[in-house]
């Protein structure tokens, strides 16, 4: 129990630096603008239409699109760009436990504040679209016409015919909250694991794993190599699976017609992946040099 309490500490030092910190209130601050500017476009409808929105659906329409979710986890980068936090009373920490702990207690920092920057998307999200919500876990008017018509295409807003049809505002923010968060947990992870391998490897490495998402576009792909219309399906199939920004996307998952990945699968790639980085982490410390500036 001595040294869960000491992990919880550890963590909880990281969460203390937020205090004024320039760097966190320009991630945070950043990320508002970003909901913003990417829930505009529904709010925009919805008004010029004089329809209302369920109180969800704007955090759905807007970040069940690839590009979204790639945009407010590159502000990760920013938020954990000098992790592992080597602050001033580090050397302590490593006197009183041991470089597993301190690695433990860093990992669970990553993980709460992930899962905190994800809840402030989201609550960020519903806040600026709740002059016209309501809260009833039903589809909105301003859904139908942009999921039934070519309108949603043409605006930009991914609202699909089978996410309307296959499930409800409720379950759906969940799953695209659980998928975002599990993108980033991800992100973080190799952010950690590259910075242990090497100074600002971790940005390096952000910018990379983004970089492949962009990459492995189905239209992109389409394009890149000529694929038919008719073979485009394909490309979209293995992108699905291939691409961790597409297993990020609610609507490149099987809805129980097609061969993309299901939601549980994606979870589950999430959850290995994440866990292979943090346990290469804990391995890497062992030997990291440490190298404390300051006094």
């Amino acid at each position: 129990m001595c040294k869960v309490r000491q992990v919880f500490y550890i963590a909880q030092s990281n969460f203390r630096k937020w205090h004024k910190n320039p760097q966190i209130i320009m991630c945070f601050l950043l990320a508002f603008i970003f909901c913003f500017l990417l829930s505009d476009k529904v709010m925009q409808f919805a008004q010029s239409r004089d329809t209302h929105l369920q109180g969800l659906e704007a955090f759905i329409w807007t970040f069940g699109d690839s590009q979204s979710v790639l945009a407010i986890s590159i502000l990760l980068l920013l938020l954990f760009s000098d992790m592992p936090n080597l602050s001033n009373e580090v050397p302590y920490f490593m006197v009183r436990t041991n470089r597993r702990v301190w690695m433990l207690g860093q990992i669970l920092y990553l993980l709460t504040a992930t899962f905190c920057f994800m809840l402030f998307i989201l609550g960020a999200t519903v806040l600026l679209s709740a002059s016209r919500a309501y809260p009833a876990n039903m589809w909105s008017d301003t859904a139908a016409i942009l999921g039934y018509s070519n309108i949603g295409a043409k605006i930009a807003v991914p609202a699909f015919v089978k996410v309307l049809e296959l499930t409800d505002p409720y379950h759906c923010t969940i799953h695209i909250f659980l998928l975002m968060t599990g993108y980033a947990v991800t992100m973080t992870g190799i952010i950690l694991f590259l910075n242990l391998c090497k100074n600002n490897g971790g940005m390096i490495g952000g910018v990379v794993f983004s970089m492949f998402g962009i990459v492995l576009n189905p239209d992109i792909v389409a394009s890149w190599f000529g694929i038919s219309l008719e073979r485009i399906r394909i490309a979209n199939i293995l992108c699905g699976w291939i691409s961790p920004l597409n297993h990020a996307t609610y609507y490149m998952h099987s809805f129980g017609y097609d061969n993309l990945p299901k939601l549980w699968q994606s979870y589950v790639f999430f959850v290995l992946v994440s866990v292979m980085l943090f346990a290469l982490s804990l391995w890497k410390v062992r030997n990291y040099p440490f190298q404390f500036t300051g006094t």
